[in-house]
C-alpha cells in the first residue's frame, strides 16, 4: 500500500510551550491532546472495543504512512519481535544474531522460540550493529540478523541486507526507536524483510502499550496475524460478518492482540508525527550546537544517508557516568542509561554462557553514555535547562 503520506498525516501541527515548568524533568514523555481523547471516546462509546474496525483502520494508516504494504498490529513491542520470530520459524538450534546494546526484548524473542541469540558488536561512532561484526558471527545454523536502531537512527540496511542475502537469512529491524526517520530517503517501517515498532509511552507514537510489524511479504504478515490470535484463522469480527461461528486453530498462537481503543488512540497520534520528529530533531540540533566545543560530553555519530528520528539522545561523559546521573538527579534532571548490555544480564551468563569481553565497544560504551531528556513537549527554556545542567556537571 503505497501512497503519500499527507494521506493520513497532517504535519502542520503546533508545539505549544507549557505554561508551568515540568519538574524533575523526564527523559522522555508521552503527549495526549483532546483529538486523542475524543478518538478513544468514540471507539469507546462504539460496538467494538477489540477486534474491531479501528485495528484495521490504524493498521492501513501505518502502512501508508510508511510506505509498507501490510502492517500487523500487535499487543507490545516484544510481541511484535516474538511475531517476527514465528514468522520466520525459528525454533531449536537456530541462531539469530543480535546487537548487544538494547533493550532484553530483542534477544528474549529468539529464546521464546527456542533459538540461540548470538550478539554481534555494535560500531563505535553510532552504537549501531557493525554490519561486519555482524558477518563474523554467521554460521550454517544462522537464520537472521535483528538489527536494532539504536536512539532513532537506522542502521546500515544496505550493507546487512546484502549480507544477508550473500547467506541467505533474513533481516529484522528492530524499529522500536526509529519511527518517522529515514534511511537513504526511505522511510523505516521498509528498510527489512520485517520491521518491528514498539508505541509505549515513550517512544514517538503511543497506544499506552502497543507494538505492529510491518512487511511487504503477504505470507508473513498472514502468519503473524494467525500467531497474534492463538493460532486461529478467522478473527471474530470476520465470523460476524461471514454468519459463521466456525473457526480452526492452525498454530500454537498468543493472544497478542492490540484492542480496538489503543488503535484508535494510535492512528489519532500518527498525525501528529512528523511534527513531533521535527521538533525532536530540532532540540537535537540544539544539543548538539551546545556540546559542539565541549570535552566531557560528547554526541553521537549521525550517517549522512539518515534521517534521525531521536527517540533518545545519548551523550558519551569522559568521566565516571554515575556521577553525572546523580549531578543531573539534583538538578531535577531525570538522565537516563540505554541499555546494560544483553549478554551481561545474569540471565543470560547464567543460562547462555555469555561472557565479558564478547563485545567490547558496547562494554566500554555502557559505562559511558547517558540519554539526555527530549520530547515534543519540551520547551525553549526546558532545552536551556539541560545544556547549563550538562556543561556545568
Amino acid at each position: 500500500m503505497k501512497s503519500s503520506s499527507s494521506d493520513v498525516v497532517n504535519s502542520d501541527i503546533s508545539c505549544p510551550a507549557r505554561s508551568e515548568p515540568m519538574r524533575p524533568l523526564p527523559y522522555g514523555r508521552h503527549w495526549i491532546d483532546e483529538d486523542d481523547i475524543d478518538a478513544v471516546v468514540r471507539t469507546l462509546r462504539s460496538d467494538w472495543l477489540t477486534t474491531g474496525p479501528a485495528v484495521e483502520e490504524f493498521e492501513r494508516a501505518f502502512a501508508t504512512y510508511t510506505g509498507a504494504h501490510h502492517a500487523v498490529a500487535v499487543a507490545n513491542g516484544t510481541a511484535a519481535l516474538h511475531a517476527a520470530m514465528f514468522a520466520l520459524n525459528i525454533g531449536p538450534g537456530d541462531e539469530v544474531i543480535v546487537p548487544p546494546l538494547t533493550f532484553a526484548a530483542t534477544a528474549n524473542c529468539v529464546v521464546y522460540q527456542g533459538g540461540t541469540p548470538v550478539f554481534a558488536d555494535v560500531a563505535s561512532d553510532t552504537l549501531l550493529l557493525d554490519p561486519a561484526r555482524a558477518a563474523e558471527k554467521i554460521t550454517p545454523r544462522t537464520k537472521a540478523i535483528i538489527a536494532v536502531d539504536y536512539a532513532g537512527q537506522p542502521c546500515d540496511f544496505d550493507a546487512l541486507r546484502a549480507i544477508a542475502q550473500a547467506h541467505g537469512i533474513a533481516v529484522v529491524a528492530d524499529a522500536c526507536h526509529s519511527l518517522g526517520a529515514t534511511y537513504k530517503g526511505r522511510r523505516t517501517g521498509t528498510l527489512a524483510d520485517l520491521n518491528t515498532f514498539s508505541f509505549h509511552p515513550v517512544k514517538p507514537i503511543t497506544t499506552c502499550e502497543g507494538g505492529l510489524i510491518s512487511t511487504d511479504n503477504s505470507d508473513l504478515a498472514r502468519r503473524m496475524r494467525l500467531f497474534r490470535n492463538h493460532g486461529i484463522t478467522t478473527g471474530h469480527r470476520e465470523r460476524a460478518q461471514a454468519g459463521t461461528c466456525f473457526y480452526e486453530m492452525t498454530e500454537l498462537g498468543y493472544n497478542y492482540r492490540l484492542s480496538d481503543v489503543q488503535c484508535a488512540l494510535g492512528t489519532s497520534q500518527l498525525r501528529k508525527l512528523p511534527a513531533w520528529v521535527e521538533r525532536r530533531q530540532q532540540i537535537a540540533r540544539q544539543y548538539d550546537a551546545a556540546f559542539a566545543s565541549s570535552r566531557a560530553a560528547r554526541a553521537l555519530a549521525v550517517r549522512a544517508e539518515v534521517s534521525h528520528a531521536y527517540h533518545l539522545y545519548v551523550v558519551r561523559v569522559a568521566s565516571d557516568r554515575d556521577e553525572w546521573l546523580r549531578a543531573l538527579r539534583k538538578k531535577e534532571i531525570a538522565a537516563n542509561v540505554h541499555y546494560i548490555p544483553v549478554h551481561l544480564h545474569p540471565y543470560y551468563r547464567k543460562y547462555h554462557h555469555q561472557k565479558q569481553g564478547i563485545c567490547p565497544i558496547a562494554e566500554e560504551a555502557y559505562h559511558h553514555i547517558l540519554s539526555l531528556p527530549i520530547f515534543p513537549q519540551m520547551t525553549e527554556a526546558d532545552v536551556s535547562r539541560v545544556t547549563e545542567a550538562v556543561l556545568s556537571a
